[in-house]
């Protein structure tokens, strides 16, 4: 494992290591730093030393995110160029609708949420963005204000089945992302003391990490408007100033060095997983999908995470692990790729701002030998920790470097997807009111399957996404209930062999 690796994955477990004069220093998370990883750390500690320096002499050297002249138009972000191109291709697609429902109980004082909502607008301009065409090319034009007015739809006496096709229904209609806005905000009314908020955003202004700095702000900002002396300082850059700062860092020299290692990583992969399928796969791949949800036995939860711990892993990495087996059992493939998205949120000024910053690695695991558990999550972690340190270039920069076999039938390099979601579905508790975020079935699916999964006070839940053109729903549940019997296993081998 290189320095920069070691040092990718002390961050992804959430360790914050820095200098202070030559002395190197850490902070880590409640429980996360085992025996064996502080021996690692220490025993490495000359080359983290050295490593540090350097990255410091280079960030000194380098120009750091600053906030740009508000005149004229901005360039999009890599990330946002791509999506900009694929809404060129299917502008009426709601594939790239972002969505998150609130469930409220409580007196709601709907003015307060209102203001609430504006107030985020105010502070965060990708909020106010639109993406329109100059010359044949996309640009970011910043509004300088922009104020929503929430409608309020009374559903009292609606199923609950009836209120969620309109949800539905609203989180599928598209965006004009020329003109805007691109975000769509409305209240149901479900009874004197029952509320459903509705927060549908295009792709190209959030991610997962955006909606829990939303879910945040608003918890604040809504007990600031009842009277509440909280504050939330003011947000020194934007997403502009790092779309700028992103062109002129990502260099010729960077993005050659990483695709060199991603065409070497994924060469000769196998471009399809085949899972066995209820149905055909048509010939012109369909988006047409549904969800299954689940939650893990908190203990199971439990012991997870202290597995990993114990292991020297992440929770992530543990749960991808799983993931790979159970696609390697059903699938009978030996070499599997799936991606996976990552926050791209490695600098201090990023983490707080709203904005489109994730990319998606490809994550190849080949599994040989027949390894125990432990044997192929070590593998895992390598695999993650490299793809880590080659995260910057952009996926469909990999994609035409790599130039895949095509099919209109599949998405290139991967079908599937893992996430581990890094914002909360927990309830908050607000002045006379408990708010809840929860998921929107949108009927659609992206990929053959994709698993999320999020960690809350009662353990960790999930939701299999899937296209329902492949798959019956009775195959999902029982790859669900294979999953949870697969963790279950790994942790009750785990104590047969200590």
């Amino acid at each position: 494992m290189t320095t920069i690796e070691f040092v990718s994955y002390l961050n992804s477990l959430g360790i914050k290591i820095w200098l202070e004069g030559n002395q190197l220093n850490y902070r880590a998370p409640k429980g996360v730093m085992n025996p064996d990883l502080k021996n690692q750390l220490l025993g490495h500690k000359s080359e983290i030393l050295a490593f540090l320096e350097e990255a410091k002499s280079a960030n000194d050297s380098s120009d750091p995110i600053v906030s740009i002249e508000r005149s004229g138009d901005f360039p999009l972000s890599f990330a946002q160029q791509r999506m900009w191109f694929l809404y060129q291709l299917e502008s009426q697609s709601p594939f790239y609708n972002e969505s998150l429902q609130f469930r409220i109980q409580g007196v709601l004082n709907i003015e307060a949420l209102e203001q609430s909502i504006n107030e985020i607008i105010r502070r965060h301009e990708i909020l106010r963005t639109t993406f329109p065409a100059v010359d044949g090319k996309p640009v970011q034009v910043i509004s300088s204000n922009l104020t929503i007015t929430m409608p309020l739809l009374d559903l009292q006496g609606l199923e609950a089945a009836e209120v969620q096709q309109i949800v539905t229904k609203e989180a599928r209609q598209p965006f004009d992302l020329s003109n805007g806005p691109l975000l769509r905000v409305s209240l149901l009314r479900l009874g004197s003391d029952s509320h459903v908020l509705v927060l549908i955003l295009h792709h190209i202004i959030t991610d997962g990490w955006s909606m829990g700095i939303l879910i945040k702000e608003l918890s604040i900002l809504y007990q600031v408007a009842l009277g509440s002396p909280l504050l939330l300082p003011e947000l020194p850059i934007q997403y502009a100033d790092f779309a700028v700062w992103q062109r002129q860092w990502l260099i010729e020299q960077v993005q050659k060095q990483q695709l060199n290692y991603w065409k070497q990583q994924l060469a000769g992969a196998t471009p399809l997983l085949e899972l066995p399928t209820d149905k055909p796969r048509p010939p012109i791949q369909t988006f047409c999908g549904a969800t299954k949800n689940f939650q893990l036995d908190p203990n199971l939860s439990e012991q997870i995470k202290i597995f990993s711990q114990q292991s020297g892993a992440t929770l992530f990495q543990t749960l991808l692990a799983a993931f790979v087996i159970l696609m390697f059992r059903y699938s009978g493939q030996d070499d599997i790729c799936v991606g996976s998205p990552i926050s791209k949120r490695n600098r201090r000024d990023l983490e707080s701002l709203i904005g489109f910053f994730v990319n998606t690695l490809v994550l190849r695991h080949q599994i040989k030998g027949n390894p125990s558990f432990s044997e192929f999550l070590s593998q895992v972690r390598q695999v993650a920790m490299s793809a880590y340190a080659h995260q910057d270039v952009p996926f469909e920069q990999v994609v035409e470097a790599l130039q895949p076999e095509r099919s209109l039938s599949y998405n290139p390099l991967f079908q599937t997807i893992f996430v581990l979601e890094n914002f909360s579905l927990d309830t908050l508790e607000l002045p006379n009111l408990t708010l809840t975020p929860q998921l929107v079935e949108r009927g659609i699916s992206q990929f053959d399957l994709t698993l999320m999964i999020w960690e809350t006070k009662d353990g960790l839940i999930g939701s299999w996404q899937y296209n329902s053109d492949l798959f019956e729903a009775d195959t999902i549940a029982r790859m669900a209930s294979h999953f949870q019997t697969l963790l279950a296993a790994i942790i009750a081998v785990r104590f047969v062999t200590k």
